[in-house]
């Protein structure tokens, strides 16, 4: 099988994995309990989590685990009083919890970049969260944070002036784009972050939230109070120290693996062009995810390409994993205007560690056969 969904899921890295079995068998002890062995299991925990923090450029008191990115969205909403400001193209997990409270949307373009003058628009005085990706998770779209986070900067001072007293925040998912893009929350200018270690070759149910110490959270899980009572729970441990070695590789390689993963995706895109000058390239190619590739074929039905790939060994996807669970169109994809043909005939590639010039090659063979052969069975029907 030839791999092309890595923005689904990312297979569990060998070293990562044997950095978790330990703590699975001979060092499975609670960190909480009081007895040596234990505590030596919090000592590695933490440890875990400080290696984590600074390679965030944050102090590991403010990381609180989860169990994967959507647990920490809705962790990081979940004490919000105000409006939340989101993009209508954001991750599920977000617009799901957004929509527990007031919440306002932001005006995107073709490629579902965030406006910038529509930040500053929508910023009225009740909105206390906005919350908008790092990288979109079909389009591979990268967003403009750092600008984002200067609006609300401005904002914040505004507000002060005129003694308006409600908080403002801005929250990032970085679930997508971890591996490939160098992440530091003070040059991000973000004051909560989450993270999940199944998109970087780490443990599935796995995540993290972090959150500037002067935000007041309130917590989704109640019991032990564990994480600073955030997240109530014995720790996983195992999760947290594959999270952090995950990380750690991801970090280590990310500049040879984008370089790398940019010269697949561009053989991809001269050759399918090639083959199809009718085809639609929704991700914008100079500003996103070097792994991610959106591609659509006009009065194509995609599920069709998809179990025809298959059925050759190639797995890719039309959407999100979430989207394709529930047999569902796309909302990225409505979001940004695209036509309902277009949608209909939508791919999904995203690269990673599974891909390389052969099966890449191999791939787009099989790609452009499936597909002209779709062509050719709608032309005789």
């Amino acid at each position: 099988m030839i791999y092309l969904d890595h923005a689904a899921a990312t297979p569990l890295d060998d070293k990562v994995l044997s950095s978790m079995i330990p703590y699975m068998k001979e060092h499975f002890y609670n960190p909480s309990s009081p007895y040596a062995p234990a505590l030596e299991v919090r000592r590695d925990y933490n440890d875990a989590k400080k290696k984590l923090a600074g390679l965030l450029g944050v102090k590991s008191e403010e990381l609180i685990m989860s169990a994967g990115a959507t647990e920490s969205v809705n962790l990081a909403f979940n004490g919000v009083t105000g409006t939340i400001l989101i993009a209508p193209s954001e991750h599920k997990s977000v617009i799901e919890s957004a929509s527990m409270h007031k919440v306002k949307y932001l005006a995107i373009d073709n490629y579902a970049t965030v406006l910038l003058e529509s930040v500053r628009q929508q910023l009225d005085d009740e909105v206390e969260l906005v919350s908008v990706a790092l990288a979109n998770n079909e389009l591979g779209t990268i967003q403009p944070i750092s600008d984002i986070a200067k609006i609300l900067s401005e904002v914040r001072a505004d507000r002060k002036r005129r003694g308006i007293s409600r908080e403002l925040y801005l929250h990032c998912d970085a679930s997508q784009g971890a591996g490939l893009m160098d992440i530091n929350v003070a040059r991000l200018g973000v004051d909560m972050l989450t993270l999940n270690a199944s998109k970087i070759y780490g443990p599935k149910q796995v995540g993290l939230l972090w959150a500037n110490k002067n935000i007041q959270l309130k917590p989704l899980v109640h019991g032990g109070g564990q994480e600073r009572g955030l997240r109530s729970g014995t720790e996983n441990v195992a999760g947290t120290i594959g999270f952090m070695n995950a990380y750690q590789l991801a970090s280590e390689s990310r500049v040879s693996e984008s370089k790398r993963l940019g010269l697949l995706r561009d053989y991809m895109v001269k050759t399918l062009s090639d083959a199809f000058r009718d085809m639609v390239i929704s991700t914008p190619l100079n500003h996103s995810l070097l792994s991610h590739l959106h591609v659509s074929f006009p009065g194509i039905d995609a599920e069709r390409i998809i179990y025809g790939l298959e059925m050759r060994g190639v797995l890719l996807a039309t959407g999100s994993a979430c989207a394709a669970n529930r047999g569902t169109k796309s909302h990225v994809l409505e979001a940004i205007g695209m036509s309902d043909d277009l949608i209909n005939g939508s791919l999904r590639i995203s690269l990673g560690k599974l891909n390389n010039a052969e099966n890449i090659a191999q791939a787009c063979e099989v790609i452009i056969d499936v597909i002209k052969a779709e062509y050719d069975r709608l032309s005789h029907a």
